[in-house]
């Protein structure tokens, strides 16, 4: 496979993955990083510092839009619910090792 397709593959992978997270909203992001080790807001860091790395001057918040499909500031308030103590728990015991 040359790099051209393989690029084209992994583009199309990342846009499904959001499509998928963006139908997903009842998924917290401390329940993906207690079970994957990231979230939403990790993509939209790693989107964000691609960029940058490319020489395209992108913020914080321009990365997370990119990734929430709208301001990130709109979408905790229309999804994002309480952390329970437990997932709390679960994200503090995880985080002792970083």
């Amino acid at each position: 496979m040359d790099d051209h397709t393989k690029t084209q593959l992994e583009a199309a992978a990342f846009r499904r993955l959001l499509a998928h997270l963006a139908e997903r909203t009842d998924v917290q992001n401390i329940d993906m990083m207690n079970l994957t080790g990231f979230c939403r807001n990790c993509l939209s860091r790693w989107y964000q510092e691609a960029a940058v790395e490319r020489g395209i001057n992108m913020t914080k918040d321009q990365g997370r839009e990119a990734v929430y499909g709208m301001p990130y500031a709109e979408w905790r308030d229309k999804y994002q619910t309480e952390a329970s103590a437990t997932q709390q728990a679960k994200f503090a015991d995880a985080s002792k090792g970083h």
